[in-house]
């Protein structure tokens, strides 16, 4: 068995769209996709995109995909690797592909000088915390994430 991990390209995005639907359903989920393949295209391809992608293949088929992008610990003075989305279809679990792909992620951090390595799990998806903790990655439980977006995004920028 073969893992090769390999930088995703433009080619790619109908196949990214399928690995975030699939992403998207397994965390209940699936009716909030409002990707398209034109908007991966251009958000994730296009000229001064923030993110880059990978996708993973075991023996020449591709089993998953990760999208990460650099952020700034002010505290450190250094940037850090922020993995926004990692999926590994469930025919592929098992098999080291994930693992490979965070590895090959923190490889990448290192290399870019980055002084942290974040992402962020369900509460409720214990393979995957049990598989984080396994790698020796470890909850920040005091941090608390917010999110705007949508029409409250929209009303608080417009001073609603």
């Amino acid at each position: 068995m073969t893992i090769h991990i390999r930088a995703a390209g433009e080619q790619d995005s109908a196949l990214i769209l399928r690995f975030i639907t699939e992403l998207a359903v397994y965390e209940k989920a699936g009716d909030q996709v409002a990707a398209t393949v034109d908007t991966i295209r251009s958000s994730l391809f296009g000229t001064g995109s923030p993110a880059r992608a990978l996708i993973c293949e075991v023996d020449g088929e591709a089993v998953g995909y990760a999208v990460y992008f650099f952020s700034y610990s002010t505290w450190q003075a250094k940037k850090g690797l922020y993995l926004e989305d990692l999926y590994i279809s469930p025919s592929a679990r098992g098999v080291g592909a994930g693992k490979g792909m965070l590895r090959h992620l923190a490889q990448v951090a290192v290399q870019q000088g980055c002084g942290r390595f974040e992402w962020s799990v369900l509460d409720w998806n214990q393979p995957a915390i049990d598989f984080y903790l396994s790698i020796g990655a470890q909850p920040q439980a005091e941090w608390v994430r917010y999110r705007m977006a949508d029409s409250a995004l929209r009303d608080f920028a417009a001073g609603a």
